[in-house]
């Protein structure tokens, strides 16, 4: 998690999540929520290795003492008409969209990547 070096408590932690496998996206994402953090943003870079990587940034407010917590679905896939099948799902089951990427897999082609939550508490 990122902060301050000064000695002062940062009001704002950061922690980025940066993968090319979403399930290790989804994972890291519900590890950092479940820490209190809160998805701010997501984009796409190509790493130091040449892959590309999508990157998730997310926020902890120090000052709330009891964050909300959320759950975190992501879907990765090559097909929009298969996209708007899993957003409609999860729409379904409570989840709100939050972001959405195109990244280059490790094989080759791209990928629509998108994010979503719900709030669990």
């Amino acid at each position: 998690m990122l902060g301050r070096s000064d000695g002062h408590r940062p009001r704002y932690q950061y922690k980025l999540v940066a993968t090319n496998k979403t399930s290790t996206m989804q994972r890291e994402l519900q590890e950092a929520a479940d820490q209190g953090c809160d998805y701010i943003g997501q984009t796409v870079f190509e790493s130091m290795f040449g892959g590309k990587e999508v990157v998730s940034i997310l926020q902890r407010d120090t000052d709330i003492k009891t964050p909300i917590t959320y759950e975190y679905k992501l879907m990765a896939t090559k097909k929009t008409s298969t996209l708007e099948k899993e957003l409609q799902e999860a729409g379904d089951q409570g989840y709100t969209v939050l972001g959405m990427t195109v990244a280059k897999t490790l094989v080759g082609g791209t990928e629509l990547v998108a994010i979503t939550r719900r709030t669990v508490r």
